[in-house]
């Protein structure tokens, strides 16, 4: 994997005495889509804090905990204690709920024609966070998440970004927790598929998740020996996938394994999307199916689909992904601790730095086509479409 670091410890510039007031009380909440590693970040976050005297208040549902309270049995907030964090390391999800609507810059609201407007509600967060006496904030998520947090960190709220997405699209940071567990089960899925491809002596088109960036796609590609691989960051020719299957069956090679990320384009082409709905981030997906269909009719080879999609979010993390956890979520204290605000903690191999919010919202990390793995699978002879 190959990412850009700004090696810097440096927060955005802010009144000293502000950077320095005593921390007392800090809220905590998971947005976006979930990830393995979730609880395991809450679960140092709160031990960590209370190892310093600090009381800790978890948000439910991103921040709708604040904005929409009274949907919550327990009014959209629940203090975090030794006894509601313990043996949660090892679970997937998250004990304080997640979503990926939401926003409060771009609230969602229904008009009584049924049409919805959206409106920007963070001001009326920020007095929230006022109101129920928050000295800070840890928000965990990804690009989406962050970019919230970077935004109330400019309005005046002392935040601390924790970066989570399987898809470890986000910046300055080498990788994010999620990203090892959905290429780990993805590659025993692909290592189960080979089989019946083979004995059927099919195409097998998987489908992984990964937004925008194929992460996901080629690590789990190259790791379980897919035959082709199609990215975001290469527009395909489905004649150059049928050529490498049909390469395959001269060789007596009579299956295949193409995988690809739900953003896949291909060539002149457009992504293919599900949904587009206010509020919501637009719903990738079908692409395989798509796929499977082209390779059959070109090939004459029977093709099918699988699409792993939230197979990839759920289960156990793995003992990486733990560890990462465990190791953000003490980061983060300790730069809350450090008198820091409008960071994000990022790992730099063997350290875990602090980069700004604002850097690390920048731009999305996409796979870089000159990096060792991508080399790698190239040597290797796979197909990425091109």
């Amino acid at each position: 994997m190959t990412s850009r670091i700004t090696k810097t410890t440096r927060a955005p510039s802010r009144p000293a005495a502000k950077q320095q007031a005593t921390v007392k009380r800090i809220a905590v909440n998971t947005g976006g889509g979930d990830a393995p590693g979730l609880n395991a970040v809450i679960r140092s976050i709160v031990l960590c804090a209370l190892n310093r005297g600090w009381e800790v208040i978890g948000i439910r549902d991103g921040y709708n905990g604040l904005l929409a309270p009274k949907t919550f049995k327990d009014g959209g907030l629940i203090k975090l204690t030794r006894e509601s964090v313990r043996g949660i390391t090892h679970l997937g999800g998250t004990i304080l709920g997640t979503t990926n609507a939401g926003n409060p810059l771009h609230y969602p609201v229904r008009r009584p024609d049924g049409s919805y407007i959206e409106v920007d509600r963070g001001d009326e967060l920020l007095r929230a966070f006022a109101r129920h006496r928050f000295d800070a904030l840890i928000a965990i998520g990804g690009d989406g998440s962050l970019s919230i947090a970077n935004e109330l960190s400019k309005r005046g709220l002392r935040v601390i970004g924790v970066p989570k997405t399987i898809d470890n699209d986000l910046d300055q940071t080498v990788v994010t927790f999620g990203f090892d567990t959905a290429v780990s089960f993805a590659t025993e899925c692909l290592d189960r598929l080979h089989s019946t491809a083979e004995a059927h002596r099919r195409i097998l088109v998987v489908e992984v998740m990964g937004r925008y960036a194929g992460w996901i796609a080629l690590h789990a590609g190259v790791a379980g020996t897919a035959d082709a691989i199609l990215i975001p960051e290469i527009p395909f020719d489905i004649r150059s996938v049928a050529a490498k299957t049909q390469e395959r069956v001269r060789r007596g090679r009579n299956f295949s394994i193409v995988v690809v990320a739900e953003g896949a384009v291909p060539v002149g082409g457009t992504r293919s999307v599900i949904a587009k709905e206010v509020g919501h981030a637009e719903r990738l997906g079908g692409i395989a199916e798509t796929v499977a269909k082209q390779l059959q009719e070109i090939t004459g080879q029977e093709a099918r689909h699988v699409v792993l999609g939230h197979l990839l979010r759920g289960g156990s993390p793995t003992t990486s992904d733990r560890l990462l956890s465990l190791r953000f979520g003490a980061a983060a204290v300790r730069a809350l601790d450090e008198g820091k605000s409008g960071i994000m903690v990022a790992l730099d191999p063997p350290t875990v730095r602090y980069v700004p919010l604002a850097a690390a919202t920048r731009r999305m990390k996409v796979v870089p086509l000159d990096c060792d793995t991508m080399k790698t699978a190239r040597d290797l002879g796979i197909c990425f479409g091109d």
